[in-house]
């Protein structure tokens, strides 16, 4: 069982990338469990086709936890793919990070994991500041983690300070970057800026993902596009994604860029005159 952790900047595509990625996996005949490490509790929306039911932490506000049962936290959505939304605290109250620490060890207990699953998916919040969102990667949960990123200055910005942190508790177990997912936005010069990018960080470049309008039409229908429409152009590169994933065998421990080695890099892919 391969579990991975996928992580980046709020509003780059993360959960919309990663649902269709589970749902090409899927299409291979994978078996799949997917759990949102989101507070909005929408990571498993596109799989779902809606919402989920419930959330871990709503389901143990409203139920003892020996009465819990893993029925209770999951539901079964596109492909036969198993999902699990960790949730949050009530707006204002608590940390958000500590759902998910809750949420997984909840799983564990109810024997989730015991299930012949090929993969275990983590979409987890575009920051590692919080200890709780490290958990994937902080108690070895993911062996492997992908960063979903665009060719735009704050995406890059994140996807370099999640670095830091994959950096600070890969080097005490097992969790490696396995590479970095662009999810082009048009800017200029984006595929090359990536790579190198990516090469300075001591990764890879695993996948270029093209701006396509039916990704948002999908997601309008509450789809993965593999659903919506599985003959379409982008339905082929979500399957190559998948592809590139499953074959993957490239692992490193990245090393972050200084702030003004990020700052030089951009200015020099950045194209001022249009």
């Amino acid at each position: 069982m391969r579990q991975i952790a996928i992580y980046g900047k709020g509003g780059i595509g993360k959960s919309t990338t990663t649902q269709n990625l589970a749902a090409a996996l899927a299409e291979r005949g994978k078996k799949l469990m997917l759990i949102g490490c989101d507070p909005k509790a929408d990571s498993t929306r596109l799989i779902l086709g809606g919402l989920a039911k419930a959330t871990v932490l709503d389901t143990m506000r409203e139920k003892e936890e020996e009465d819990i049962t893993i029925e209770d936290l999951m539901s079964v959505g596109f492909g036969g793919i198993r999902a699990v939304e960790s949730g949050g605290p009530e707006p204002g109250v608590g940390c958000a990070g500590r759902g998910i620490v809750t949420a997984i060890n909840m799983l564990e207990n109810l024997g989730a994991y015991e299930e012949e699953l090929d993969y275990v998916f983590y979409d987890v919040l575009g920051d590692v500041v919080c200890g709780g969102f490290a958990m994937p990667i902080r108690e070895g949960k993911a062996q492997e983690i992908y960063i979903v990123c665009s060719g735009e200055m704050m995406s890059l910005y994140a996807a370099n300070n999640i670095c830091k942190g994959i950096r600070r508790y890969a080097a005490s177990g097992k969790t490696k970057l396995g590479g970095l997912i662009c999810n082009s936005r048009l800017v200029d010069n984006e595929r090359a800026l990536v790579q190198e990018f990516a090469a300075k960080l001591n990764t890879q470049l695993i996948y270029f993902l093209p701006r396509n309008n039916i990704v948002q039409r999908a997601e309008c229908k509450r789809m993965t596009v593999i659903e919506y429409d599985p003959e379409c152009g982008q339905a082929c590169e979500y399957r190559a994604l998948a592809e590139k994933i499953e074959t993957n065998t490239t692992y490193s421990i990245p090393t972050p860029l200084q702030p003004e080695e990020l700052e030089v890099l951009l200015e020099k892919y950045m194209n001022y005159e249009n």
